[in-house]
């Protein structure tokens, strides 16, 4: 059997931008003295004259995408999330957000997979803190194929977005064939009536592998992608939590603010439903290899497979 490829989203990032760039001419990067950590450096070798490296001065850097949106272009501002979505925040929110200026943000390096950076690099609450600020729609793709459609959706898409991306390789699951991207729309990739597993990011492969084996102990799980975590697809939630009565949410963020608690809006909204939450509880995480840190922080298919058996037993 063939290995299953993979790549880091943040790959799929600077690749998305340096193809783009030949069919939007108004599409500018910028990058706050990481180039290269974020792949922007794909885009800088193929049109200098639309790269600005804007050095280690975040703040500054949003201020110049808000700039240059104001005169008609589509500015990409990168850097690590902790930085994009912590350092920055005040000029994100009152230089972007305010004015519903038409920037985007590729945060890269976001979540527990950024590994041995450690705690102060491994930032699980970037989502939290865009969801806070009007207007901003939040992306989190799951592979490759997904990233890269949802940048050329963030530049069709007019207003501020906050794209998420991984540091850590992870498997392409999605046909670029057959593979549609539409912001705000979950995808449902499995159907079952015991128990909804809904999950975003590098989660979701970890949903579909969980899937397998909860099917072959019988039980029948539906499987969701929330792609779009602002605007979120409230029609798939309520179906599948009408469906099975029970929902599972995983994510590679704080259970405080992120999907799950975007899920639970929802749920307790429009369609009241016993909610679980798996991610990174109140807690920091630290220093260690990238796929060891998400088996001890329950971030893995084998947790989900324990946690949704255990639930629905309990039903």
């Amino acid at each position: 059997m063939a290995d299953v490829k993979k790549i880091a989203t943040r790959e799929s990032y600077g690749n998305a931008l340096a193809e783009l760039g030949d069919k939007y001419e108004n599409l500018y990067v910028l990058d706050a003295d990481l180039a290269a950590a974020t792949k922007t450096g794909i885009f800088k070798k193929k049109f200098p004259e639309r790269h600005f490296d804007c050095g280690i001065a975040e703040g500054n850097m949003m201020g110049v995408a808000a700039g240059l949106a104001a005169t008609g272009k589509i500015p990409f501002a990168s850097t690590f999330a902790m930085f994009a979505a912590g350092r920055a925040f005040e000029q994100v929110r009152n230089s972007i957000g305010y004015p519903h200026l038409n920037v985007k943000i590729g945060a890269t390096h976001a979540g527990i997979s950024v590994g041995e950076d450690g705690a102060t690099h491994q930032c699980n609450e970037d989502i939290a803190l865009m969801r806070t600020i009007p207007g901003m729609v939040i992306i989190n793709p799951a592979d490759d194929v997904e990233a890269k459609a949802a940048v050329e959706a963030a530049i069709q898409h007019q207003g501020p977005v906050y794209m998420r991306f991984g540091r850590l390789a992870v498997p392409v699951f999605n046909d670029p064939a057959t593979y549609k991207f539409e912001l705000g729309k979950g995808i449902k990739l499995a159907d079952g009536e015991d128990i909804a597993i809904i999950a975003s990011g590098l989660m979701v492969n970890e949903a579909i592998e969980a899937e397998k084996v909860l099917r072959a102990n019988g039980i029948k799980a539906t499987v969701i992608n929330i792609h779009t975590i602002k605007p979120i697809d409230e029609d798939i939630i309520v179906e599948a939590a009408k469906k099975t009565g029970l929902v599972l949410t995983v994510e590679e963020h704080s259970v405080i603010g992120g999907l799950g608690s975007a899920v639970a809006d929802v749920l307790a909204a429009k369609c009241p439903t016993k909610l679980i939450k798996i991610g990174v509880n109140d807690e920091f995480g630290h220093s260690g290899p990238a796929v060891e840190l998400l088996k001890q922080f329950g971030l893995s298919a084998d947790n989900i497979v324990k946690t949704a058996t255990e639930a629905v037993k309990a039903k």
